[in-house]
């Protein structure tokens, strides 16, 4: 027996309502008290490439059927374990970004949620040398957390 659906599936996991065409990421600031000057556009544009990749949507500069928007919240470093000499002998950077999303397809879709991701490195790494390594990581998975809440209706 056939079931009809009440979305769109694609092979990647995507369910976007059959009246939705084009999407919009509005640029998400950086509000967060330590501010990394790359990540707003990184973070910006790693959501961009994940919707135009795994979707059939269009992007557009504003006023797409899907819409997201929000900011970096929250950037920071902190101790997590402890050696034997009370040094922090691992640090987490922990990233959290505010979105806001709007389905203007269906008015009940749309919801605001935080998110927040986080990798941890050894102490004795200097920051500047994993730094771009551990955001690359952690905007990767805050992207996937947020494609899918909005997109993968599982």
């Amino acid at each position: 027996m056939f079931n009809a659906s009440c979305g769109i599936y694609s092979f990647t996991g995507a369910s976007v309502p059959p009246s939705a065409k084009t999407a919009t990421v509005q640029f998400f600031p950086n509000n967060a008290p330590l501010v990394v000057p790359a990540l707003s556009q990184q973070f910006t544009e790693a959501l961009r490439n994940k919707i135009q990749v795994t979707t059939n949507l269009t992007l557009l500069p504003s006023g797409g059927d899907l819409e997201f928007s929000g900011s970096i919240t929250d950037y920071r470093i902190q101790p997590q374990a402890a050696s034997a000499n009370e040094v922090a002998a691992v640090n987490r950077l922990l990233i959290t970004v505010q979105v806001d999303f709007l389905n203007r397809a269906d008015e009940s879709g749309g919801w605001s949620s935080s998110f927040t991701r986080f990798a941890d490195y050894s102490s004795s790494a200097d920051l500047s040398s994993v730094q771009d390594r551990l955001i690359s990581e952690i905007v990767d998975q805050l992207v996937d957390d947020i494609f899918n809440k909005a997109l993968a209706n599982w």
